[in-house]
C-alpha cells in the first residue's frame, strides 16, 4: 500500500464511507494519516462517582435518563442522569441535542470526560465528552484521539481505519531534511503519526504535536523564502527619485506627514530605484493615512510617465480613494480616473482608451480593473487595498498588464500579527504606520446590554444634538429565522418609526444599487442624514469626520479586528467620538470582548484575536482555509522563530528540496497560495 492509494482500496472503507471521506477532503491513505486528532482524551484514570470532587474528571457510567429543552434565543439544553455502582451525578451539554440519540441503550457503559464544577446551584459534570466502552482499543492505553467531526462517520470508525494503516505508519520516510531533525532533536515522520494516532503517554502525544508542528511551519516558511528569493529575480521599472517632486507634494498638504508616513514613503520611494520589483505591505491602523503615502509614490510614478492602478474591494472604497487622489494632486496635472462596475458605455470605452493610451495616470478600481479589455500604457505600480479581500488570481491579473513586473504595494488597515508577518506574509517586505494624525482623540469605547438600550440611545441622541452624526451597524441585511442577529431592514423600520423618529436616518447595505448607495452615502457626508444603519459595508474606507457615534449591535458575534476596523469610522476629527457595542445577550462580557474596550491598540487586538478566534480573519477569506494547519499555531512567535532559522538554514545549505518528494510537494503548494506575483 502506498501513500497516494485511493482509500476506497483500504480494508473496511466501503463506498458510502469513502463518499462520506471525500466530502471532508480525505482521498488517499496520505490524506487520512495527516487527519489528526483535534484533541486527545484520558481515559486511563477513572474515578467512582462516590469520590468524584471539583475539576476534569473521568467517570464510567450508565445513562439513566435524559432530556432536552429548549430556553431562551435558541439554546437547548440537554440534561441527563449519570450512574455507576458507587452512586449518581448530572450531566449537562448545552447546544448539543444528539446527546439524547446517543444514550438509547439504557445499559450500555460510556466513558464520559468533563468538568466537575458548581453551577446554576448545583455540581454537575458540564459538556463532558462520551465514549462507549466498547469501543475503546486495548493498545491505545485508553488515551483516545478525538478526530474533527465528519458528516455521517464516528470517531471509531476513523480510528479502526487508521489501526489498518499502522503498519504502513511505522515505514515511511522521513518528510524533512535529516540534518533539521538531527539539530532540532525531533522524532521521526513515522513516530509522530503513531505517536498521535495511538498514544501511549501524554509525553509522546506532546513530542508527536511538537514534530508535526514545526514541519506544518517549515513547510510554509520555506515557500515564502523562496518565494522572497524569486521575486528578487525579476526584472522590474526603474523609478528614480525625484527630490523635487517629492518635496512640492509634501509641501502642498494641509497637514504634516508623521514620522511613520515619512518613515513608509521613503521605503517605497527606495524600492522604486531596485532593479527587482516591489513586494511591501503597508500596515496602518484605520485613519493613519495610508492613502497619502500611496499618493506620494504615485505622483513620483506619474512624474516618470508611468501609471498606477489601485484596486480596492468595494466601490465605496473606489471612490472614496479617488477622490482624496484627486485632492492631492490634481493641482500637479496628474489624471485620476475611477472605474467601477458602474461606469459603462461611452464613458468606459472614453476611460479605457485614455488609459491605453497614456493619458490617464492613475486609475482608482474595483474587480472592474481586472478585465482583459482594461490596458495600460505603462504600468508601474500597482496598490492593492485590503488586499486580504483578494485572492492570488485577482492580484495577479492586474500584475500580469504589464510588460515587466510592475512595483506592488499592499495596504492594509486590518493589524497584521508579527507571527503573521514571518509566516504567511513572509515574502514581503513591511512598513507600519502606527501612529495617527495628532488632532485625533482616542475613542471612548464601552459595552451595553440589551437591557440598557433606553440609556444607550440617550446618550446617542444627546451627540446628535451637537450636530454630531451616527453609524448604526447590523450583521444582516435581512431577518434570518435561525438567526437572531439584527438586520439593517428592521433595525432601520424600528428606529424610524420609535427611538429616533424625530432624526434623519439612512440605509445602507450591499444589496442596493450602486447609485442608491452613492445617493445615501453622499447624503450622510453632506450631512443630510443624522443616522445611517448600515451593514459592515461601511468597514473600511467611509470617512465622515463628522460622525462622531458608532453602534455596533451583536458585538459579541465579531472578531475584535473587525471591531477595531468598524471603530475606525469615527474619530476621524477633533471632536471626542464614541464607540457603542452592544451585546446579543445579557451574560457576562468574555474577557476577549473586554479587550476592545480597553485599548486603542489595533496590533494587540489583532494578537489578542489570533489567540482567541485563530487567524482566518486577519488573513482572508479566500486563502485562509487552504493554510491546513491542524498542530502548528500562527500565534506561537517562539516556534516561528525557531522554525524560520531553520528553514534558512536548510535553502542557505544549497540542498536539493526535490529529493524530499512530499515536502517539495507541500512547499510547492505553499508557493502557489502565498505568491503575490
Amino acid at each position: 500500500m502506498k501513500l497516494s492509494t485511493s482509500l476506497k482500496n483500504v480494508k473496511g472503507v466501503g463506498v458510502k464511507t469513502a463518499e462520506q471521506f471525500a466530502l471532508s477532503g480525505l482521498h488517499t491513505v496520505e490524506d487520512l494519516l495527516y487527519f489528526l486528532p483535534r484533541k486527545h482524551e484520558d481515559f486511563s484514570s477513572v474515578t467512582p462517582i462516590a469520590q468524584i470532587t471539583p475539576g476534569k474528571r473521568t467517570i464510567k457510567a450508565t445513562v439513566e435518563s435524559i432530556s432536552t429543552r429548549t430556553v431562551r434565543r435558541g439554546m437547548r439544553i440537554t440534561t441527563a442522569t449519570l450512574a455507576d455502582s458507587t452512586g449518581k451525578l448530572r450531566a449537562v451539554w448545552f447546544n448539543q441535542p444528539y446527546r439524547a440519540s446517543q444514550f438509547k441503550e439504557p445499559s450500555m457503559e460510556f466513558y464520559f470526560s468533563g468538568e466537575f464544577e458548581y453551577s446554576y446551584n448545583r455540581y454537575q459534570l458540564t459538556n463532558p465528552s462520551a465514549e462507549k466502552v466498547s469501543d475503546l482499543p486495548v493498545q491505545t492505553d485508553r488515551i483516545l484521539p478525538i478526530y474533527p467531526s465528519i458528516k455521517g462517520l464516528k470517531s471509531t470508525v476513523v480510528r479502526k481505519i487508521l489501526a489498518e494503516l499502522r503498519p504502513l505508519m511505522t515505514m515511511l520516510p522521513d518528510t524533512l531534511p535529516k540534518s533539521t531533525v538531527q539539530s532540532e532533536k525531533l522524532v521521526s515522520t513515522s513516530d509522530a503519526l503513531l505517536g498521535i494516532h495511538f498514544p501511549h503517554n501524554v509525553g509522546e502525544i506532546e513530542r508527536s504535536r511538537q514534530r508535526l508542528a514545526f514541519e506544518e511551519l517549515f513547510q510554509l516558511l520555506v515557500a515564502a523564502e523562496l518565494n522572497k528569493r524569486a521575486n528578487a529575480q525579476l526584472a522590474g521599472w526603474h523609478i528614480p527619485f525625484e527630490q523635487l517632486v517629492v518635496k512640492k507634494f509634501v509641501d502642498s498638504l494641509p497637514f504634516s506627514l508623521t514620522a511613520d508616513q515619512k518613515r513608509a514613503a521613503w521605503d517605497i520611494l527606495q524600492d522604486f530605484e531596485k532593479a527587482s520589483p516591489m513586494n511591501r505591505l503597508l500596515q496602518g491602523d484605520v485613519g493613519s493615512g495610508k492613502t497619502v503615502v500611496a499618493g506620494l509614490a504615485a505622483r513620483q510614478a506619474a512624474s516618470h510617465g508611468f501609471q498606477t492602478a489601485l484596486l480596492a474591494p468595494t466601490e465605496l472604497l473606489a471612490a472614496q480613494h479617488a477622490e482624496t487622489l484627486v485632492k492631492l494632486l490634481g493641482d500637479f496635472g496628474v489624471n485620476v480616473a475611477l472605474l467601477t462596475g458602474s461606469v459603462k458605455g461611452k464613458q468606459r470605452e472614453a476611460l479605457l482608451t485614455s488609459l491605453k493610451s497614456g493619458n490617464v495616470d492613475i486609475v482608482v478600481g474595483t474587480h472592474a480593473l481586472l478585465q482583459p479589455t482594461v490596458m495600460f500604457h505603462k504600468l508601474g505600480f500597482v496598490v492593492i487595498d485590503e488586499q486580504h479581500r483578494f485572492g492570488v488570481e485577482q492580484r495577479q491579473k492586474l500584475l500580469a498588464k504589464s510588460k515587466h513586473m510592475p512595483h506592488l504595494l499592499s495596504m492594509t488597515a486590518t493589524p497584521i500579527p508579527r507571527s503573521l508577518a514571518l509566516t504567511v506574509y513572509g515574502e514581503l517586505e513591511v512598513s507600519i504606520i502606527a501612529s495617527k494624525p495628532s488632532n485625533r482623540l482616542p475613542i471612548a469605547t464601552k459595552l451595553w446590554a440589551p437591557t440598557n438600550r433606553p440609556k444607550l440611545y440617550e446618550a446617542i441622541d444627546t451627540q446628535l444634538s451637537q450636530g454630531r452624526q451616527a453609524y448604526v451597524v447590523c450583521r444582516l441585511i435581512d431577518d434570518n429565522p435561525v438567526n437572531d442577529a439584527k438586520s439593517v431592514q428592521t433595525e432601520f423600520k424600528r428606529l424610524q418609526n420609535s427611538v429616533f423618529s424625530h432624526r434623519r436616518i439612512g440605509l445602507l447595505h450591499g444589496r442596493l444599487k450602486s447609485d442608491e448607495k452613492e445617493k445615501v452615502m453622499r447624503e450622510f457626508t453632506e450631512g443630510s442624514l443624522d443616522i445611517l444603519v448600515s451593514t459592515t459595508v461601511v468597514e473600511v474606507g467611509v470617512d465622515v469626520p463628522n460622525a462622531s457615534v458608532i453602534l455596533i449591535e451583536d458585538a459579541d458575534l465579531y472578531g475584535l479586528s473587525q471591531l477595531h476596523q468598524l471603530r475606525g469610522r469615527v474619530g476621524r476629527s477633533s471632536h471626542q467620538s464614541y464607540c457603542y457595542l452592544l451585546m446579543s445577550d445579557s451574560h457576562k462580557p468574555s474577557q476577549r470582548l473586554r479587550e476592545i474596550e480597553s485599548s486603542q491598540d489595533g496590533f494587540y487586538l489583532a494578537e489578542v484575536d489570533l489567540r482567541f478566534r485563530g487567524p482566518g480573519e486577519i488573513y482572508g477569506r479566500a486563502q485562509h482555509g487552504a493554510l491546513n494547519l491542524q498542530i502548528a499555531s500562527l500565534g506561537d512567535t517562539k516556534l516561528i522563530s525557531k522554525v524560520q532559522k531553520a528553514a534558512s538554514r536548510f535553502i542557505e545549505s544549497g540542498e536539493d528540496l526535490l529529493q524530499y518528494k512530499e515536502l517539495a510537494s507541500r512547499v510547492e503548494r505553499y508557493q502557489r497560495i502565498t505568491t503575490l506575483n
